[in-house]
């Protein structure tokens, strides 16, 4: 029974009674799943590579609360201080992502990281969800005044941040960037012609990438002929789902977390195959898809631009990293290093992912009269 009432007129009795709070259930679901999940796969890959068995679990539940902390905080702002956060967001960590080029240690051949205080910082990650809403504004001000120069500016921060990535390099990410921009741009009204132009340009780049980068060729030739290379690891996750089946071989019984050095990061989904079986795993699918339809079908609803473009953009960031990484795991994309939203582990995708979360509740919450001016 809720403890606060209607009446209630206070920050967070306000908050209660216009939050989605059957989509904010289903993200605490996701919560508790990643943290049961952590606790089964981390503790055989921290003793593979000399760690206390412990090591990632312990350091997964201490990022585990600041991003509840930091869900919650956001999903209380009002439109107009989402978008100023956002934007100040996004340039702190584009400037983060420039230290990381310049100062990051390179770490098996790309330069993503930059290790803060004993602590290890992924500044591309916090990046999307505020880029997401920075787009979101400058869509929203290029159609309400024609004389502003906002999609171009928006153009220009892609490119930069596009760039960026590239440079790191990072080609998962860039896509993944470039998929939920061209998504936004897309609902904001990009007309058909140019629509045509992007897919062009997209299909273009892809195959130069395949062509010209030695590992991109590498990974979409194992995928479309497995004995063309090594293929261990999607090997290993195919035969966790397999020793599974319908209900698991049951909790800490799994093996592929002994053998596989991402088991607790991008192949999380393998462990649950095994250790949970099949049903355990479309849970998990079913949860992603219901926050997910969910977030657009109270969209339906919504008449404010900004609010449109930045949830839609948030849910397509949110969707399209779960299918990645399940897709990958399942054999049904050519491997890439994607981690599953709020269940693999990982403090900066954790902490990010909850800023996404936060402010996609924050944007979808219940507004009286014609909404808040963004």
């Amino acid at each position: 029974m809720s403890t606060f009432t209607r009446t209630d007129t206070s920050v967070v009795g306000r908050w209660w009674w216009t939050v989605d709070r059957w989509t904010l259930l289903a993200i605490c679901l996701l919560l508790a799943i990643g943290a049961l999940l952590n606790l089964a796969a981390s503790p055989a890959v921290a003793e593979r590579i000399g760690l206390d068995g412990s090591h990632f679990a312990l350091r997964h539940f201490v990022f585990l609360l600041p991003a509840v902390a930091v869900m919650f905080v956001c999903s209380l702002l009002p439109l107009r201080d989402t978008r100023r956060i956002a934007v100040v967001g996004l340039f702190v960590a584009m400037a983060l992502m420039l230290f990381t080029l310049l100062i990051g240690p390179e770490v098996k051949g790309a330069t993503r990281w930059l290790h803060l205080g004993g602590m290890s910082l992924q500044p591309s990650e916090f990046a999307k969800p505020f880029f997401i809403v920075t787009a979101a504004w400058l869509f929203s001000v290029r159609h309400d005044d024609n004389s502003v120069p906002a999609t171009m500016a928006c153009c220009l921060l892609f490119a930069v941040i596009l760039g960026m990535l590239i440079t790191q390099p990072d080609f998962g990410m860039a896509a993944v960037f470039t998929v939920v921009w061209f998504a936004q741009f897309f609902f904001a009204g990009l007309s058909l012609a140019w629509v045509f132009g992007f897919v062009v340009l997209a299909i273009g780049g892809a195959l130069l990438a395949y062509a010209m980068i030695p590992h991109v060729t590498s990974r979409i030739d194992r995928f479309l002929d497995p004995a063309s290379g090594d293929s261990y690891q999607i090997d290993r996750a195919m035969e966790a789902f397999t020793r599974g089946g319908l209900a698991g071989r049951g909790p800490g019984e799994g093996r592929v977390k002994a053998v596989l050095p991402d088991a607790h990061t991008d192949f999380v989904f393998s462990v649950a195959g095994e250790e949970f079986g099949l049903i355990a795993c479309l849970l998990i699918v079913a949860l992603f898809a219901f926050i997910v339809l969910r977030g657009f079908s109270r969209l339906l609803r919504e008449n404010d631009l900004f609010v449109l473009l930045a949830a839609s953009g948030l849910l397509v960031l949110f969707g399209l990293q779960a299918i990645i990484n399940m897709g990958v795991n399942l054999n049904l994309l050519p491997t890439k290093g994607m981690t599953l939203p709020f269940i693999s582990y990982g403090g900066s995708s954790l902490l990010a992912t909850a800023i996404g979360m936060g402010m996609l509740l924050g944007l979808t919450r219940r507004r009286a009269g014609a909404g808040e001016a963004a």
